[in-house]
């Protein structure tokens, strides 16, 4: 049921009173219902109580009225007796001296207050009447009574002479037989209803109404005072109960079996007059509520003040531990109420909070793991390093070398986290034994994390630390029998040089890290070209939209040839950035900003759009000719890029069979399971795939194995030292042995020499791509080039 808007509490009402008054004031009102309620049973009970009297006295004013009647009736019986008993009396009865006998009945009548006296005949006819003025009417009313009285036992009987109720009697007279009937009339008047009043305390009303009488019951003697005359005429004369000035008058109807009509008495009592001894008991009871009212106040106010104290004690003091002041001991704690125990609950969280603080303090700095410095005091240190140069005006170098591991997911994904862990502690002590007279402060940033501060470092002293702490990860890790192979990626950056705060000092240092992992360089020293948030690549983004809207970026092909039979089978596309102001702009000038801001995949798309508008024109008269184009990182974790090449080759009538994906192993190892989800879609739409720079990444032959790869790319780092050094020599036949056992055929980049290519064709490499046979060049020179190679390339 929906409760009125003016039952419902004000919103937010009751949670803003403090706790004293939501003690006091639900307190207080219970104890008003409680005594409302009593108040309203005590009321209730002296309604039905004082009601309940008044039935009672009323009832009881009935036997009073009747016996007051019933008094006078023997009375009048007793005057009328020691009449026909009196000897004179009868003598003139007997004699028939009416005047004798008038002046008789009027003195015997006078005696006994009778103001009306007869004689009656044997025959009850009258003889003799007293002094009276109205005999015309008395007259009729004495022969109609007559027969009644002579049977009536008590010889008393009420009639209507006129208007006026009279109270007859009737004694019979002998001497010794009966000679007449004496009879005596005695009106109720007003002194007999205020003997009533006296006697009982109930006030008397007489209603008469005459036989045949056509008229309305008439209200005759009363007790009444005028204004409750009035009421009860108002209300009518048979009501049970009437209103009178805020009083309740409730009546009693007794009728007095009239002879010749209706004669009701009509006993009335006030319901304010029985309840004014009560309305005392309810004056008392209200100053007892109103008193109890006062003393439970001031007894909840004291009650509410020892909780409130204690807990604005409390707040205080919670006040105070969140202001870090743990020294002060709780009060009250020596209570041994609900408040002792919260205090004592507080004093015990201030213990542990503070123990807990002083543990945070002391592990906020240090790698719970590893026991080394954490990020924050690492920062810390350098801030202090630079600040101590700034205070004291030099300009001493210092730099920051940040380490990340390499492939550091992989183990924790095969190995477990807890191998994870003590992976970590072991890098943590090798490290610490390299820095071992060097002098600098090594700490865990997190993760596989790691960085060093030189406090006295140039970039060249720091590039030689930096390698040798790459030298730490040469040897394999042993643990628990399982020998793991690992290496770090490390990037530098100094002070002033590189940044002139710590925050961006560090930054700088691993967005170096980054771009080492990204080139697969071991050590990479701070370059601005290489960060995407420094004032020198602020533009490039814009400018590299600029270009690609604007046909500034150039199509390139460096062509692949056949070592069997020396045949351009190949081409690998390559972007060149013609700018307006700058020329030619070098591809590692935008290219690893453009992976790092995710702009690559704009790159890519326009190379295909290039390769796939051009390829028709680049296609031999006989035989294919294979485009290939490289796939970066972000471009494999598009799960869109199947389809979107399929759209655009569609769109140029270009099949999927015509053009190689080149795809780098680190960029296949930064999310394996996608890249290997996205790869199967290429190979399924007809792709042929290649891996590009084989052997500087870090994939396992096991993961390469299950890759829908068709060729293998061996990196120009390699092939470029097979002439002078016999290990690049062997690996180069190595992993031409392995392609070609896996089916897989094989490239090999960075043939710059004749004594390249032959050793590559003695070892049956099937592809080869370098400056020997062709730089890169316009993709709309390149079937001229191809003519001329096909005339002077000699042949096998």
């Amino acid at each position: 049921m929906k409760r009125p808007a003016w039952w419902r509490w004000p919103a937010g009402a009751w949670a803003d009173w403090r706790l004293s008054t939501r003690i006091l004031v639900p307190s207080l009102a219970l104890l008003l219902i409680v005594q409302a309620a009593v108040f309203l049973v005590v009321r209730g009970s002296i309604e039905r109580n004082a009601r309940a009297q008044i039935q009672h006295e009323l009832q009881v004013g009935e036997r009073v009225w009747r016996r007051l009647l019933e008094q006078n009736a023997q009375n009048l019986r007793q005057g009328a007796a020691l009449l026909a008993a009196d000897y004179a009396f009868r003598d003139a009865v007997g004699s028939g001296d009416l005047e004798t006998i008038r002046s008789a009945l009027d003195n015997h009548g006078a005696r006994i207050g009778a103001d009306l006296t007869a004689l009656l005949d044997t025959r009850l006819q009258l003889r003799a009447l007293g002094d009276t003025p109205d005999a015309a009417a008395i007259s009729p009313v004495l022969q109609a009574l007559a027969g009644t009285l002579s049977r009536s036992e008590q010889g008393a009987q009420i009639a209507l002479v006129g208007h006026t109720p009279y109270q007859f009697v009737m004694v019979p007279m002998r001497a010794p037989l009966v000679i007449g009937w004496v009879v005596m009339g005695f009106p109720l008047t007003a002194g007999l209803a205020d003997d009533m009043r006296q006697l009982s305390g109930v006030h008397v009303a007489l209603i008469t109404q005459g036989q045949g009488d056509a008229a309305a019951a008439q209200l005759g003697i009363s007790t009444l005072k005028p204004t409750d005359l009035q009421a009860l005429q108002a209300a009518g004369l048979d009501v049970s109960e009437f209103p009178v000035d805020g009083d309740t008058m409730v009546t009693h109807s007794v009728d007095l079996r009239a002879s010749n009509g209706e004669v009701r008495t009509l006993l009335l009592r006030s319901l304010s007059e029985v309840k004014a001894p009560f309305a005392q008991i309810q004056a008392v009871l209200a100053i007892i509520t109103g008193l109890g009212v006062l003393l439970f106040s001031l007894g909840s106010v004291v009650t509410a003040q020892r909780v409130t104290t204690p807990l604005r004690s409390l707040l205080q003091a919670a006040e105070r531990l969140g202001r870090g002041q743990y020294e002060q001991r709780m009060q009250h704690t020596e209570r041994r109420d609900e408040i002792g125990d919260l205090a004592n609950a507080f004093d015990r969280m201030r213990q542990n909070i503070a123990l807990s603080q002083n543990e945070i303090r002391q592990l906020a700095y240090w790698d719970r793991l590893t026991r080394l410095p954490n990020r924050t005091r690492f920062r810390d240190a350098v801030r202090e390093a630079i600040a101590d140069r700034q205070a004291g005006g030099s300009h001493a170098p210092l730099a920051v070398i940040v380490l990340n591991l390499d492939r550091f997911k992989h183990v924790n994904d095969v190995l477990g986290y807890a191998m994870g862990d003590r992976l970590l502690k072991a890098v943590a002590e090798r490290l610490l034994e390299r820095l071992e007279g060097i002098g600098g402060l090594l700490a865990r940033m997190g993760g596989d994390q790691f960085a060093v501060l030189l406090p006295a470092a140039d970039p060249a002293s720091a590039m030689t630390t930096a390698q040798l702490l790459g030298e730490s990860f040469v040897q394999p890790m042993s643990l628990e029998d399982q020998r793991v192979d690992l290496s770090a990626a490390a990037g530098i950056a100094c002070w002033p040089t590189h940044a002139d705060d710590a925050d961006t000092l560090l930054s700088r240092a691993e967005v170096a890290m980054y771009a080492a992992k990204s080139r697969t360089t071991a050590v990479q020293l701070y370059d601005p070209a290489q960060d995407s948030t420094s004032t020198q690549t602020l533009s490039l983004l814009s400018e590299l939209r600029h270009a690609v809207e604007h046909g500034e970026l150039r199509l390139f092909l460096q062509p692949k040839i056949a070592l069997a039979d020396r045949r351009v089978v190949g081409a690998e596309a390559l972007i060149r950035w013609l700018h307006p102001e700058r020329g030619m702009v070098r591809p590692d000038h935008f290219i690893p900003f453009a992976e790092q801001t995710g702009f690559v995949r704009r790159l890519t798309l326009w190379m295909f759009e290039e390769v796939a508008r051009q390829w028709a024109g680049l296609q031999p008269e006989d035989g294919l000719l294979r485009v290939s184009v490289n796939l970066s990182t972000r471009d494999l974790m598009d799960p869109e890029l199947p389809a979107k090449l399929m759209e655009l080759l569609t769109r140029h009538g270009v099949a999927p069979t015509g053009l190689c994906l080149e795809i780098t192993e680190s960029a296949i190892m930064d999310d394996p399971q996608r890249a290997e989800l996205t790869l199967n879609r290429l190979a399924e739409l007809g792709f042929k795939l290649s891996i590009d720079d084989f052997g500087t990444g870090y994939s396992s032959l096991a993961y390469l194995k299950r890759l829908p790869v068709d060729e293998m790319k061996i990196d120009k780092s390699f092939v470029m030292g097979m002439a002078r050094d016999p290990d690049d020599a062997k690996i180069v036949r190595s992993t031409i042995d392995l392609a070609h056992n896996l089916g897989l055929s094989v490239v090999a980049e960075g043939v710059e020499t004749a004594d390249i290519w032959d050793q590559l064709r003695a070892l049956r490499c099937d592809e080869a791509q370098g400056y020997h046979m062709g730089r890169p060049i316009p993709a709309l020179e390149f079937a001229g080039w191809r003519a001329q190679w096909q005339q002077t390339a000699p042949l096998p």
